[in-house]
């Protein structure tokens, strides 16, 4: 059975933001981080900025959430890997 997701926090941006994820994504976005050479909140960050869409209200905002942006892209890094 997967573990419910665990609240974090991170300064990006300037900002400080939380964000859920499991422990293994959050290990594997670690970990992916560490061989890329830079931080957490660079990634994160980048993540973020990548991240697409707008959202209904016309704010700018992806209808996205980090969390399911920072899943989407450990998902696509480990197909790359594998």
């Amino acid at each position: 059975m997967a573990k419910s997701p665990h609240k974090r926090s991170i300064t990006i941006a300037g900002h400080r933001t939380s964000l859920s994820l499991e422990d293994a994504f959050w290990e594997a976005l670690c970990a992916f981080a560490e061989s890329d050479g830079r931080s957490v909140a660079d990634l994160v960050s980048e993540i973020d900025k990548n991240r697409g869409g707008t959202g209904p209200s016309g704010t700018g905002r992806s209808e996205t959430s980090l969390s399911s942006a920072i899943r989407l892209y450990v998902l696509e890094r480990m197909r790359k890997t594998g």
